[in-house]
């Protein structure tokens, strides 16, 4: 995800501590000054672990409700499925995969710096209701989830964090500074932005390091009036619980719609799984889990009812189906698949209301010294892979089944030979890692 901001006025200045006057300050930035913000959500490769966690309002344990991260857990919600909308509106036929969790997380590190309308548009468009959720909590809330996703002896590998690279003409405000560092873990790098192609090579390397070769080349360019880029990261690779037999994995059809399909890889396994059958939304919904603490659901539209099922992703529906799981044998088919999708989230904000923090009228006055900013550019990139052994990021095929009508009926058979969504999720934080819909696994990139 990248996000560059510029100063309000469009123009820049050297930094200065003297104690100008808001209207001199304006003045005085003279040049554009830009904020990248990379939010990269990125790959899972796995397997699956116990009973998952319910979204908080199905948690009773007393006191548990009232931990940040787990009061943080609906907002983030309710964020995931608004924003998968959004793409879904503006690309309604087409691969669709991103990390809700790393871009709410990017922005929410910004909120440390937006005042007045500016943080409030930011709160609304990330789903935070300061009626039920205090600021100091959205942070706590965020912080805690840092440290649960980042535990070493996790089973799954994942891991996630940010950076700010910086200018070293820009002097940072100590409180965003402090909260960036003590809420975020951001690294703060000293960089040089006055030469571009050795900034960009620097990030780069950063963003395939953390992603462990995942994403590479992410920043083309920068422009010469850079001078800040905050990187968020999420890097999932899990086994699953228990894999499939590759000799079993035969050649099949996936069907893009009535008249249209593609050659596809589909991986077989013939056991017991939490299955729900949603007669109200004409779905399927698997649970296929990894070894640890990190699950994925795998939904299976019926022909023709993908908006149907789309339309209705609230975290309502999810919890709907995680009390209606049963275990039961099943006859799975799940193609193997890699898909990769970049998002201008600057565009995707705008049309969710979020405008003002990419305008002249930013007030990010909580970040730098003497410079006035705005964010001119959004950016999203993510990747995954689902095979035998399990899952580097995340997609979903729709399913087909038959009918039990006998005393002893033969285990359905479900079959992701269609359009079909996907989620990650891990159970700790009840986090949604990762939201897909696949509706063409042969296609690369979007």
């Amino acid at each position: 995800m990248e996000i560059l901001l510029d100063a309000a006025n469009g123009q820049s200045s050297e930094t200065c501590t003297l104690p100008y006057s808001f209207t001199e300050l304006f003045r005085m930035v003279k040049s554009a000054l830009y904020f990248c913000l990379l939010l990269l959500g990125l790959q899972a490769q796995g397997q699956q672990q116990e009973q998952i966690h319910h979204f908080p309002e199905d948690q009773s344990q007393a006191g548990v409700e009232n931990l940040p991260y787990v009061k943080l857990a609906p907002s983030n919600a309710d964020f995931a499925f608004k924003l998968y909308k959004q793409i879904r509106d503006e690309l309604p036929n087409s691969n669709i995969f991103f990390s809700p969790l790393s871009i709410s997380t990017a922005f929410t590190m910004l909120t440390l710096g937006a005042r007045s309308n500016t943080l409030r548009e930011l709160h609304k468009g990330l789903a935070f209701n300061l009626t039920q959720l205090e600021e100091q909590e959205i942070h706590e809330g965020f912080q805690h989830i840092l440290r649960l996703l980042n535990d070493p002896h996790r089973e799954a590998q994942l891991s996630m964090g940010n950076a700010l690279f910086v200018d070293n003409r820009v002097e940072l405000l100590q409180n965003f500074l402090d909260g960036v560092t003590n809420f975020y873990y951001a690294e703060a790098v000293s960089s040089n932005f006055q030469n571009p192609p050795e900034a960009v090579r620097e990030i780069n390397k950063y963003v395939e390091t953390k992603t462990h070769g995942k994403i590479v080349d992410l920043v083309k360019s920068l422009d010469p009036e850079t001078v800040m880029v905050i990187i968020n990261y999420i890097f999932f690779r899990g086994s699953w619980e228990r894999p499939f037999n590759s000799f079993h994995t035969r050649d099949g059809d996936f069907f893009l719609d009535a008249k249209n399909s593609v050659k596809v890889k589909l991986m077989h396994q013939n056991k017991n799984f939490n299955v729900h059958r949603d007669e109200k939304l004409s779905c399927w919904v698997v649970e296929i889990p990894y070894k640890g603490n990190v699950t994925s659901f795998f939904v299976l539209p019926d022909e023709g009812t993908m908006k149907q099922v789309e339309d209705a992703l609230l975290k309502e529906t999810v919890s709907d189906w995680l009390r209606s799981f049963k275990k039961r044998e099943i006859y799975l088919d799940l193609p193997k698949f890699s898909v990769s999708s970049s998002y201008d989230i600057k565009s995707l904000f705008k049309k969710m209301g979020v405008t003002e923090v990419f305008s002249g009228q930013a007030d990010l006055s909580g970040v730098a010294k003497s410079h006035l900013l705005k964010v001119s550019e959004a950016i999203h990139k993510a990747t995954v892979d689902v095979t035998e052994n399990g899952t580097e990021a995340a997609a979903v095929t729709l399913m087909e089944i038959m009918t039990m009508s006998l005393p002893f009926p033969p285990p359905p058979r479900i079959t992701f030979n269609r359009p079909f969504l996907m989620m990650i999720i891990d159970k700790t934080t009840d986090g949604l890692l990762f939201l897909g819909k696949i509706v063409n696994p042969a296609a690369k990139e979007d």
